[in-house]
């Protein structure tokens, strides 16, 4: 299960394909250094994405 609590990284070093999902949302930045320290939550305020439609699809 991936939260909001975990960092970009953290979620697709769980599951690759996330980064589809994340992407999607707008957030192509999954490779960025950024991605390493931020955690979901922080880069969906930061790219104005609703952290709760996001989790959603994440974990699907």
């Amino acid at each position: 299960m991936i939260t909001k609590e975990m960092t970009i990284g953290e979620a697709i070093r769980v599951d690759a394909s996330k980064a589809e999902v994340l992407m999607t949302f707008g957030m192509g930045c999954v490779g960025c250094p950024s991605a390493q320290a931020e955690t979901i939550e922080e880069a969906a305020r930061v790219h104005g994405i609703n952290v709760d439609e996001l989790m959603e699809a994440l974990n699907k």
